[in-house]
């Protein structure tokens, strides 16, 4: 069973999150990409040279420690006109870590940020595993744009078809759709076989692909 969408209510639980991008313009429909845990020289260049078939602009949400580690990667990903969001350093659960420790992990990875982008961009935020709660969330509210799914492609269950998992996104997604898929290894298997197919499919629908 996979969750590909978070309940309802969650919407409410975290106001002022961003859920879905602009969708109001049926005749120009578009979607949201994003890519969590990269960026890594296995998967990252890959997914870059996927996106550019398509003129599609997509946002990395990078782990600080891989970003630190491959800085040149985020810095074609920019180069090539995406842009980069904070994912924290290591990668935390904001349900189980105390909130010192999670800001000052955010801080860290903001810090790796801010040394390959410009300071004045406007600064993204998205919690590993979609894991936070209010109190959090109003605290980073102020500094970031905090972003969660509309639809999210389970590519990094291994024990997940890579046919199903397309299916199920084509299925799932819809005008304005965020939608995540993983620059990691964990992922490569699902990430190939369905990004290329995913963007042509919707390519030829009629979408563009464009950032928040």
């Amino acid at each position: 069973m996979h969750l590909h969408r978070l309940p309802e209510v969650m919407h409410r639980w975290l106001p002022n999150t961003i859920w879905r991008g602009p969708h109001a313009e049926p005749e120009h429909p578009t979607l949201y990409l994003t890519f969590d845990d990269g960026p890594i020289p296995e998967e990252t260049p890959w997914v870059l040279e996927q996106l550019a078939q398509f003129n599609a602009k997509a946002l990395f949400f990078c782990v600080g420690d891989n970003l630190q580690r491959h800085p040149d990667i985020a810095l074609a990903a920019l180069a090539a006109g995406h842009r980069l969001g904070n994912h924290t350093f290591h990668h935390l659960s904001g349900w189980s870590t105390p909130a010192a420790t999670y800001y000052d992990d955010i801080a860290r990875c903001q810090h790796a940020l801010d040394a390959v982008q410009p300071a004045d961009v406007v600064q993204y935020f998205r919690p590993p595993y979609g894991r936070i709660t209010p109190a959090l969330n109003r605290h980073l509210e102020p500094r970031y744009r905090i972003v969660m799914w509309d639809l999210l492609t389970c590519d990094y269950d291994k024990n997940y078809a890579s046919e199903k998992c397309l299916r199920d996104a084509l299925r799932l997604t819809r005008p304005g759709s965020v939608v995540v898929f993983h620059d990691s290894i964990k992922a490569s298997r699902n990430l190939r076989y369905v990004l290329p197919r995913y963007l042509a499919h919707f390519a030829e629908q009629g979408y563009r692909f464009e950032l928040l």
